[in-house]
């Protein structure tokens, strides 16, 4: 795939990536504990499965390219109370809720999960279980840092009944991995790899991020070639979200070292033919699998999904979240959990709901969402699955006329019957999901930096 420097320029603009919509800068801190709560009682009535996230924000060390709501600690003994909140702040969500519907996706992130003992990632596990039992079939999954996880956890976690782990790797390279304060050796990743394997996790994830001070084609390629030898059974390749106004620790990078436009995407595309011709195939704008891995089959069969995890093999449309920042999102609503520890443990001692704020979608946020859906996950829009051709036409007119510049581009393809988004276009698919984004030209009407660059 050949991609020319006029065309990345004019898309690398400012976007969301699209793990919701309405995105978190729509929301308000109007939204607050009883409107949560009022959404987990109306939800208590149906039959759909759930997904769970739990957030463990606490590392060691800060890694500069970092995007996550983390907490910078070495004292373990805090972990005990952090857990015991995270199990109050189940009961709360599970008594509003009033019925025991079933888990298909479970995951943890962070932070570094894996930062809690084995013990506590034991009491944490069988807490949440007993409240929210496993569907049979279900996903129960976690990130785990390999410079900090033991062997020790990892049987834990095995036994508790995890069966897919991530692991981020981000990059070996030695001077990328100094500069972003990330040190991790290809073998300590093969030793927890092999040793998920032989515990029978059905899959391991390895994650990387292009976009990093340093990174070349070449020393990017090579890194790789590292991960693909681990054969993983699914790779995330994620761009680096540069966002110093929000993350201040980012401005420690060196800015001039950088890459960016062109030179960010060729990264990418180094990756892309290395994972083809390893025989994994593409899934959404981030995602590699093999042929045999459920995210495949989920693309296939068009169940695949995508929320603040990511994309997901299991559409459940209502997810429960715990921990400091995490994010719900249940009954046609978002509701995001105090970020600071402070604020959010204060409220589960005093028997509340730790809410923030959130937002509760219209009618035609929920429409716009599913061909956002659409477009992200599956790369393609059927007018027939939204309300028809002639309707679909009458109802996002504007949107249409936006399209039309990426059509001429060979961005996406219109017809008569949808949109497609093309090979060349899944570079760009958050750009052709923009103009669905009814809140998009207000937020950036308001000025200042808000979301990253889609290249």
């Amino acid at each position: 795939m050949k991609v020319s420097r006029e065309l990345i320029a004019r898309y690398d603009t400012p976007g969301p990536r699209y793990t919701s919509y309405p995105t978190a800068p729509s929301w308000s801190n109007d939204f607050g504990e009883a409107d949560y709560r009022r959404h987990l009682i109306r939800a208590g009535s149906s039959a759909e499965r759930l997904s769970m996230y739990v957030h463990v924000p606490f590392c060691e060390r800060l890694c500069l390219y970092c995007g996550c709501s983390v907490v910078i600690t070495r004292q373990r003994d805090r972990m005990h109370d952090y857990v015991s909140r995270v199990l109050q702040e189940a009961r709360l969500a599970h008594d509003a809720l009033g019925s025991a519907r079933p888990v298909v996706q479970h995951h943890w992130g962070g932070g570094t999960p894996t930062f809690l003992s084995p013990t506590e990632l034991e009491r944490l596990f069988t807490g949440l279980v007993a409240l929210f039992p496993l569907d049979e079939n279900a996903e129960v999954s976690i990130e785990i840092d390999p410079a900090v996880t033991t062997i020790e956890q990892l049987d834990v976690l095995r036994t508790c009944g995890f069966n897919r782990i991530s692991m981020g790797v981000q990059d070996f390279d030695a001077k990328v991995q100094e500069t972003v304060h990330r040190i991790q050796s290809v073998e300590a990743t093969r030793l927890l790899v092999d040793h998920a394997r032989a515990l029978g996790f059905l899959s391991v994830n390895l994650d990387l991020i292009y976009g990093l001070p340093h990174q070349t084609p070449e020393s990017f390629g090579h890194s790789v070639d590292q991960v693909l030898k681990l054969r993983p059974e699914r790779i995330a390749c994620y761009g680096y979200a540069h966002v110093p106004w929000l993350k201040k620790h980012q401005r420690a990078l060196p800015e001039d070292a950088l890459p960016r436009g062109h030179d960010k995407i060729e990264l990418y595309l180094t990756a892309y033919r290395k994972f083809r011709e390893a025989g994994y195939e593409a899934i959404g704008m981030d995602h590699f699998a093999l042929p045999q891995d459920a995210m495949m089959r989920a693309l296939a069969d068009g169940t695949l999904h995508r929320n603040f995890m990511g994309y997901a093999v299991h559409p459940a449309e209502d997810m429960l979240s715990f921990g400091a920042s995490s994010i719900s999102e249940i009954n046609a609503a978002f509701a995001q959990n105090h970020k600071g520890l402070k604020d959010w443990s204060e409220a589960i001692d005093t028997g509340r709901l730790p809410i923030d704020r959130g937002l509760t979608r219209s009618a035609d946020d929920t429409a716009r969402r599913r061909i956002i859906l659409d477009l992200m996950c599956r790369f393609r829009l059927d007018y027939d699955a939204h309300g028809g051709a002639a309707a679909f036409r009458k109802r996002y007119a504007d949107a249409l006329v936006q399209l039309e510049p990426l059509a001429n581009d060979g961005v996406v393809e219109l017809d008569d019957n949808g949109i497609r988004v093309t090979e060349l276009g899944q570079l760009f698919v958050r750009n052709a999901a923009m103009p669905f984004d009814a809140y998009l030209a207000k937020q950036r009407a308001q000025g200042g930096p808000m979301f990253s660059r889609t290249v």
